[in-house]
């Protein structure tokens, strides 16, 4: 896949896939929508209210500490967790280095690879976000759930 460029699956690559919907279908989407916007629409609440950051912001900070790389992760590798094309990671990173919330770093073995962990601010801030985050998604999972569920029949 040429770099910059996001992957979507696609309904021909999905086994299994109705071919028309029924109203019962159109309203599980609806169902599942609905409770996902009430979730993500606290969320950004939340992160703009307590530490001025975008939702994009905080999903950045959020893909960081959650990577298994002990050197953080690279640009393209936030790019795709985030799905959005580089140059906007790299304008994420941007603003997230300014408030000193992530640093990047050149790889030893690799001048061209650049990683980027979280600072210390950016560890602390993170982690009061994202006891918030938890504690409304297990709030809110039976909902959104329940809502999967009707679209798996």
């Amino acid at each position: 896949m040429p770099r910059g460029c996001l992957h979507y699956e696609t309904t021909p690559q999905v086994p299994d896939v109705k071919r028309s919907l029924q109203s019962k279908d159109y309203a599980a989407l609806g169902a599942f929508r609905y409770a996902m916007r009430k979730f993500l629409r606290v969320m950004k609440d939340v992160v703009a209210a307590r530490a001025q950051l975008t939702p994009e912001q905080y999903e950045a900070l959020l893909a960081i500490k959650s990577s298994s790389g002990v050197d953080g992760m690279t640009v393209g590798e936030i790019s795709e967790r985030l799905q959005v094309k580089h140059h906007t990671a790299v304008s994420l990173l941007d603003r997230l280095e300014a408030r000193k919330l992530a640093t990047r770093k050149r790889a030893a073995a690799d001048k061209r690879s650049v990683k980027v962990q979280l600072t210390k601010a950016g560890a602390s801030l993170l982690a009061r976000l994202a006891v918030i985050h938890h504690r409304e998604l297990q709030k809110r999972s039976p909902e959104i759930i329940d809502a999967l569920r009707r679209l798996r029949e």
